[in-house]
């Protein structure tokens, strides 16, 4: 079954860049940017990451806490973060279970070879938990400006 606005967020519990756990239910109150990503220091998901740094105060001036969400582990994440001076939290969803959750482990074709990867997207969960956007289509160079719009 597909999220969709006006749901309540799947609640989840996984760890960040520094094993530190965390669950979305921490930010009760905030409104949250948890953004799906397929992968570390690929260049989509670098342009993504970086237009967010880029914008980070602006977001941050409109009350929204951004998380970022792969299966890649803890180190990866820490090394994206150091490479690219992101200011905000990534979290490693190593066993996919977030994914489940959020509908953004799919299966994709690329030159005819199908495999299961992320679908990236991104969730805006306003102060009660609840889901307030979904941008399926999301523009790496320029997604602040979806969220913001």
């Amino acid at each position: 079954m597909a999220l969709e606005i006006g749901d309540k967020a799947p609640d989840f519990e996984v760890n960040d860049q520094d094993g530190n756990k965390v669950k979305l239910s921490d930010f009760r109150g905030k409104k949250v940017v948890l953004y799906f990503y397929p992968k570390d220091a690929t260049p989509g998901c670098t342009a993504q990451a970086c237009n967010l740094r880029d914008n980070y105060e602006a977001l941050q001036n409109e009350g929204y806490e951004v998380l970022g969400i792969s299966s890649d582990d803890e180190a990866k994440h820490r090394k994206f973060i150091e490479k690219q001076d992101l200011p905000f939290t990534l979290l490693a969803d190593t066993d996919k279970e977030v994914h489940e959750k959020y509908g953004t482990w799919v299966e994709k074709n690329m030159y005819g070879r199908k495999y299961m990867g992320t679908q990236r997207t991104t969730f805006i969960i306003d102060e009660e938990g609840k889901i307030e956007d979904i941008i399926k289509k999301v523009k790496t160079k320029e997604h602040t400006s979806q969220i913001l719009k």
